[in-house]
């Protein structure tokens, strides 16, 4: 069966992006990752991807008038690529809703947190304050209300004693780079049926 085409959206350093590359070199994975888009022209995310020969493309949010211009080239650029599902990987923007419905059930986000706890940014720093003892990452399809997708998966990361944001942070990406591949495989399996809020992993 041929391998599904994956469009990456990136803003940064792209260090999901990357887990998400390595994990497509192996010829059992079910997607390729066919094109890495940026929204900034400095991303240090596309280095790494031309290093490992994705392709990349650059729409700088900043030469647009409007979110729904953005998304519109955005779109141009991933159906000239024959793109089918798309990841977030630190992608700094926030998507139309005609965008993210005219990729229904085909977009995922990682996000550092265990959803619904703690949408939305600074979760480290708030998960200290708050006081709590497990945090976590979460990969979601993406709908047009922020953080708040059929959940496809999450790992669970301890909040130790000393920890600060950098700390906790770090751990809680080495739990992205996990569990990120492993969703998009069951995405490009066609296995993730959503019943509901709620995503059921077909056997």
């Amino acid at each position: 069966m041929a391998r599904k085409r994956v469009g990456i959206l990136i803003s940064g350093r792209g260090s999901n992006m990357a887990s998400l590359i390595d994990a497509a070199q192996a010829k059992d994975y079910p997607a390729e990752i066919a094109l890495v888009v940026s929204s900034r022209p400095d991303a240090k995310g596309l280095e790494i991807a031309k290093a490992k020969g994705i392709a990349t493309a650059i729409i700088d949010h900043t030469k647009f008038p409007s979110r729904e211009a953005f998304d519109n080239a955005l779109q141009e650029k991933l159906a000239a690529a024959k793109i089918e599902f798309l990841c977030l990987a630190g992608f700094m923007r926030v998507l139309t809703d005609h965008f993210v419905k005219s990729w229904h059930v085909r977009i995922l986000n990682v996000h550092p947190s265990l959803l619904p706890d703690f949408k939305g940014v600074d979760t480290h720093k708030r998960v200290l304050e708050a006081g709590v003892k497990t945090h976590g990452a979460t990969v979601h399809f993406v709908v047009p209300e922020l953080d708040s997708g059929p959940i496809v998966m999450q790992a669970e990361v301890p909040v130790l004693a000393g920890d600060d944001e950098k700390r906790l942070a770090a751990r809680v990406l080495q739990a992205e780079h996990k569990i990120y591949p492993a969703a998009l495989k069951l995405l490009a399996e066609d296995k993730l049926i959503i019943v509901g809020e709620r995503v059921i992993v077909a056997t």
